[in-house]
């Protein structure tokens, strides 16, 4: 018998392993604009503006870039004991660290779950001050706050349902007519997602998202990278998402890990909140403007990493891939879903 979840709050950090800490600070701090808790010759600890709790996201220098663990803060600390028994009762690896194992941290409950992806529980953690009030050091590129993170696995039915029992609610999922479901959103805060699931070779990371208060703030981010002529960083958008809503824009970091600047999005707080289902043809699901996905976007993603810091094998989606039946495929794809033509607007002007 599977033991009571522990009680989420939200997700909270990342640890992304990068392979030139200086690049990767340049591009996080300098350009991005995330605050420095804490730094030294091996790792830096960043958050964003309006957080109180010591990071979001860690930079730590390793031979291979991948991402070491997925945070989640927990309500009580009891709820640390509550993630020990339900992970040990779904046979999964579990390490128990003591506080300072995560710097900034108190005592952490380390798994490496069922979709083979390292996740951390924490309740104490170090509180620095929240800068929601010092306009001077906000840029017209503000990020604000830690929003979601989304992973890839190869079964997101299975992948879901695990998360559902973790005490996730699905938001949004797309589907097609064949009872394929290939993406969910699934959120314990009150919004779209703290984490989502896209359907692929996994388990990788997908992407990591930050939020704004405002599209003009990424159209900044946008209007900076092109003068500082790093315009290669931007790998999709700027745009506007069907799903979630949310104004976005895609970037890739020094070592190819994929971050999204996300603004926008909806509430989801009520018990009976509704789940908006897309169709995987419907070409407005991932970019309302119709705006086809770069192939990068569905195909490459980050390696994840074991609790011994080695890498995670991967399983191949034996589903069909979300790629295949709608990038480039004219007659597979709508704006209209009872329009007798298809395809992408590209398709359209050769």
């Amino acid at each position: 018998m599977t033991a009571a979840p522990p009680d989420i709050l939200r997700c909270a950090y990342l640890e992304l392993v990068v392979g030139d800490l200086a690049a990767a600070r340049e591009f996080y701090v300098d350009v991005l604009g995330l605050v420095v808790t804490e730094e030294n010759g091996r790792e830096i600890h960043l958050r964003a503006l309006e957080e109180f709790i010591h990071h979001n996201l860690v930079l730590r220098e390793g031979p291979v870039p991948a991402v070491a663990a997925f945070g989640f803060r927990v309500r009580t600390p009891r709820d640390l004991d509550a993630a020990e028994a339900h992970y040990r009762a779904l046979g999964c690896a579990v390490r128990r660290e003591p506080p300072g194992f995560r710097t900034g941290v108190g005592e952490v409950v380390r798994v490496l779950d069922p979709l083979g992806f390292p996740y951390e529980f924490f309740h104490d953690v170090a509180h620095v001050p929240r800068l929601t009030w010092r306009y001077e050091q906000y840029g017209a590129g503000a990020i604000v706050r830690l929003d979601h993170f989304n992973q890839v696995c190869p079964d997101v039915v299975a992948g879901a349902a695990y998360l559902e029992g973790l005490g996730f609610k699905r938001t949004e999922d797309i589907r097609d007519d064949d009872g394929v479901t290939y993406a969910a959103w699934l959120a314990r805060k009150d919004t779209v997602h703290d984490t989502a699931l896209t359907g692929g070779a996994g388990p990788r990371m997908h992407h990591i998202a930050f939020a704004t208060h405002e599209r003009h703030n990424i159209l900044y981010i946008c209007d900076k990278l092109g003068a500082l002529r790093r315009s290669d960083a931007i790998e999709r958008g700027p745009g506007r998402h069907g799903v979630s809503n949310a104004f976005y824009l895609y970037l890739r970091d020094p070592d190819g890990h994929r971050i999204e600047v996300y603004t926008q999005d909806y509430y989801t707080g009520d018990p009976d909140n509704p789940v908006v289902t897309w169709d995987v043809h419907d070409e407005q699901r991932r970019d309302w403007w119709g705006h086809p996905v770069v192939p990068s976007w569905y195909t490459e993603a980050s390696t994840v990493l074991d609790l011994d810091g080695d890498p995670v094998p991967l399983r191949e989606r034996e589903e069909p891939a979300e790629m295949d039946v709608t990038v480039g495929a004219d007659g597979f794809s709508y704006t209209r879903k009872d329009d007798t033509g298809g395809g992408f607007k590209l398709g359209g002007q050769l």
